[in-house]
């Protein structure tokens, strides 16, 4: 299949051709994850994030930082706002001196189909305030995710409300290239349906996590449709596990026994052609917000080969990816971050020697 460039098309306007630059610009990125812990009650009190981190994220070859940031908790919470952006601006500085990119994603908010006309009146005050505050940071180098995975609402609820969002930001910046992703949790699904919207200088976002048996086995807060752990990656007859009881008869036991079929790079690279023919369709940038596999159960291999296959199939279709994530759950990492806490096979994964080729 051909790449996709922006100047294989001479007739788009400039602003879709700048936000196909800046979309490429931020491939091989990385989410660092501490500001939307919301479970984190000291989220605020510390530095997740540390000098000697941003040096290790340059040395490892990743162009951008994608940082979750859960600013409806902290306004209900009563946390003053200039408390949040202190952070924000700290990672800022030590992006623009590394030379990395940075997304400032807002995370968990609370819009549903039946709240979306108040809800949307916060989320473009709190986007105004972004936005005047980071008005003369380089567009090259600041990108705004509007909202972090939508729930399961109408996506013509949803479609309504992130336009005028992205209205209300055109009103004080017109050049900043922003970040939108569809209804259902940024599912591939829901953009493959999803029509693009008016605004020439947006990049469309999915999360990939397929298959999601397992991306997310033993994740507690997924349930027990995840319980079934010691899934290998690809199938292996000789090594899949007994379902877990616990699962039967939630949509995980379908998924069980659906891997022998989804479980495979084949399945990996048909699943994100959804996507890419979409952006094909509307000619527009996409980019892959969030991929990655929960470390606590899945084997260290497995994982691996996952995150191969994902960027290779990523990196053929012409599509930016960004990893999540640096230091937690979901770590590339053998325990803390450091290149001595990063096997071979992860190295070979994340294409750590050729790094400086991208």
């Amino acid at each position: 299949m051909q790449a996709l460039v922006a100047k294989s098309n001479p007739n788009l306007p400039t602003a879709r051709q700048l936000a196909f630059k800046r979309a490429l610009s931020l491939n091989n990125g990385v989410s660092v994850s501490w500001l939307e812990q919301t479970w984190n009650k000291d989220n605020l009190g510390q530095t997740a994030t540390k000098i000697i981190d941003f040096k290790l994220i340059k040395q490892l070859g990743f162009k951008s930082i994608r940082l979750p940031v859960a600013f409806n908790y902290f306004d209900t919470t009563g946390i003053p706002v200039e408390k949040v952006f202190t952070h924000i601006d700290e990672v800022l500085k030590q992006c623009k001196l590394y030379g990395i990119k940075l997304i400032i994603d807002y995370h968990y908010g609370n819009l549903n189909d039946n709240n979306y006309l108040t809800e949307t009146k916060k989320l473009i005050s709190l986007w105004l305030i972004l936005t005047k505050r980071y008005i003369r940071e380089s567009p090259e180098n600041v990108f705004f995710e509007l909202y972090n995975e939508p729930p399961h609402m109408d996506p013509k609820v949803w479609k309504d409300a992130v336009y005028n969002i992205v209205t209300a930001i055109r009103g004080v910046d017109k050049n900043r290239t922003l970040i939108v992703g569809a209804s259902n949790f940024n599912s591939i699904y829901e953009l493959s349906r999803m029509e693009r919207l008016a605004d020439e200088n947006i990049i469309y976002t999915f999360h990939f996590y397929e298959p999601f048996l397992f991306t997310h086995q033993g994740a507690t807060w997924v349930g027990d449709q995840v319980a079934t752990t010691g899934i290998p990656f690809p199938y292996n007859a000789d090594k899949y596990p007994a379902l877990n009881p616990k699962t039967k008869g939630t949509w995980g036991e379908t998924n069980y026994y659906q891997y022998k079929a989804d479980g495979n790079v084949q399945s990996v690279r048909d699943k994100l052609l959804i996507v890419k023919k979409w952006a094909d369709k509307y000619y527009v940038p996409i980019l892959c917000g969030e991929y990655g596999v929960y470390n606590q159960y899945a084997d260290a291999d497995s994982r691996c080969r996952y995150i191969k296959a994902v960027r290779q199939n990523l990196k053929a279709m012409n599509i930016p990816g960004i990893l999540w994530d640096y230091n937690t759950s979901f770590s590339i990492f053998d325990g803390p971050p450091s290149i001595n806490n990063l096997s071979d096979c992860m190295k070979d994964a994340i294409d750590y020697k050729a790094s400086k080729l991208y």
